[in-house]
């Protein structure tokens, strides 16, 4: 459990990234927040194991190319052994084998180094919480690739049925989720909160039985939604 400071929940964070001029700063930065204290910074998966084990941690913000253990290979390690610590990943790589390879491997969220500090902050608290964060390019890589698979092949269905018992207000998010909008951005196109965002997230996952928000992006291609 986060440590609890003036009745605030305080998400403890390891930051993983072989380059220390980036390591450092960024958990200097996220240090900064009043909900975040960064516990270790890493240089390579090995550490971000050892510093995890040495715990307690909530979240690992994760670099994917790392020397001694690469970041996938740590996340596997982690979803395995660790399965409470939730995976940010944070990297330059934006192509299939690495969104695919990480999520695969268990990561909550993936961002570009792209992203800014408020974005960063924001996929943490969203992974602790147990939610998934996806930067908009890793969404629309995605989409690009579920919509691929996701043709039908000579003689299949082209739609896959979701549970009767899904409200319209459900299957509208998960309809502009497949599209790739953030809950932000699917809150200000229904002009509802955030906050009514994930809770109609939540028991749309439920209903529907998604693992995920890549998940989700496949089922609504699937349902003939995105």
């Amino acid at each position: 459990m986060s440590e609890q400071t003036d009745g605030q929940a305080r998400l403890r964070v390891v930051v993983a990234d072989d380059q220390a001029a980036v390591r450092e700063p960024l958990a200097a930065v996220l240090g900064l927040a009043e909900d975040i204290d960064v516990v270790a910074a890493a240089a390579d998966g090995t550490e971000v194991l050892a510093a995890v084990a040495a715990g307690p941690v909530d979240v690992v913000l994760m670099d994917l190319r790392m020397p001694v253990l690469d970041g996938i290979e740590t996340t596997r390690r982690l979803t395995e052994e660790h399965p409470e610590v939730a995976v940010v990943v944070l990297t330059t790589f934006a192509d299939d084998d690495s969104i695919l390879g990480a999520l695969g491997a268990g990561a909550r969220g993936y961002l570009t180094k792209n992203a800014g500090r408020q974005d960063i902050t924001r996929a943490i608290r969203a992974a602790g919480a147990g939610q998934s964060v996806l930067d908009r390019e890793v969404q629309n890589r995605l989409l690009a690739t579920a919509r691929t698979k996701a043709a039908p092949a000579p003689g299949e269905a082209a739609r896959q049925p979701l549970p009767d018992d899904l409200t319209p207000r459900e299957r509208e998010v998960l309809t502009l989720i497949g599209q790739g909008l953030s809950n932000r951005g699917i809150a200000e196109k229904l002009f509802i909160s955030e906050a009514t965002v994930k809770t109609h997230i939540n028991n749309l996952f439920a209903k529907a039985h998604i693992r995920d928000r890549a998940d989700a992006v496949r089922r609504a291609i699937g349902a003939g939604l995105a």
